[in-house]
């Protein structure tokens, strides 16, 4: 059993155990309810056995919290799906992990994203990619597929151009700065931001260095089509579709949208980046 799955379900198991505690039974009087053996709570509560939808929903009822049903179902749903971890998808390289991207955002008509440290691979150059798949690649150990990774990356911006769909995507300043591979390759993907401005299915904002911020999450993170929050670490990809999750990265993404500058604003931060990157000078 994958330590992903195991690890989503003891995490589901807790969220059990903290109803069955709401109702002010013990686990036996609580299966007595139920009409199951104790030993199945048990289970259950402490993730050594994987409940059904009925299960799920008939806990809920016992609970006293039929309202809860749908968050017990949602984790229920993404126990094989909440952590990803890069060590087991970048077994076979990193082309097909940006092939199952491709799919994803096709699947996507609105998408809210912010990143602080990088230009999202929606908006990356190919140079700009090479860079970072490479580097990763070296990072994770993984196999080296690198134009190939590149060309599903682009394969993935196809979306950019297609009716009826909107990315509106947040960047934090100083990923303007962050120099990846030479000066030239960070000018072009410096004036690539720039031509993305106005494009129709584009919303780009930068929340300015020094910008007001009521919060500052520690992490970039996507919202697709509100019913799912990816978020990247170093070793996870982490998934959340629970209601309370979307409700809480959906306040952080318009707390961040207020103090992001879009149009001719960005333009001009887009500029400084690219004017200190043209000072810089290119290695020998």
């Amino acid at each position: 059993m994958s330590t992903d799955f195991q690890s989503g379900r003891e995490a589901l198991g807790a969220r059990l155990r903290e109803l069955r505690a709401e109702s002010g039974l013990n686990g036996r009087d609580f299966a007595a309810r139920l009409g199951w053996q104790p030993s199945k709570v048990s289970r259950l509560q402490n993730g050594k056995q994987t409940p059904s939808v009925a299960d799920l929903e008939a806990w809920a009822a016992v609970s006293g919290r039929p309202d809860a049903a749908a968050d017990l179902l949602a984790r229920w749903r993404g126990l094989e799906s909440q952590q990803r971890h890069w060590r087991g998808q970048l077994a076979a390289g990193h082309a097909p992990v940006q092939d199952r991207y491709v799919v994803e955002y096709r699947r996507t008509q609105v998408m809210r994203g912010y990143e602080t440290t990088v230009i999202p691979g929606l908006f990356q150059t190919p140079d700009y990619a090479r860079h970072l798949l490479a580097g990763n690649a070296e990072l994770m150990r993984s196999k080296r597929d690198t134009d190939a990774a590149v060309q599903a990356r682009m394969r993935r911006q196809e979306v950019l151009y297609e009716p009826g769909r909107v990315f509106r995507v947040l960047i934090w300043e100083a990923a303007l700065h962050v120099h990846v591979g030479s000066r030239d390759v960070m000018v072009a993907q410096l004036d690539r931001l720039v031509g993305l401005i106005g494009m129709s299915t584009v919303e780009l904002g930068i929340v300015p260095l020094g910008a007001a911020m009521s919060v500052t999450p520690k992490h970039g993170f996507w919202i697709f089509d509100e019913n799912r929050v990816v978020v990247e670490t170093v070793n996870t990809e982490l998934q959340y579709d629970s209601a309370d999750d979307l409700a809480l990265y959906g306040r952080v993404w318009n707390e961040l949208s207020a103090a992001a500058v879009s149009g001719p604003k960005a333009h001009r931060l887009i500029a400084r980046a690219r004017a200190a990157v043209q000072r810089l000078e290119q290695p020998g």
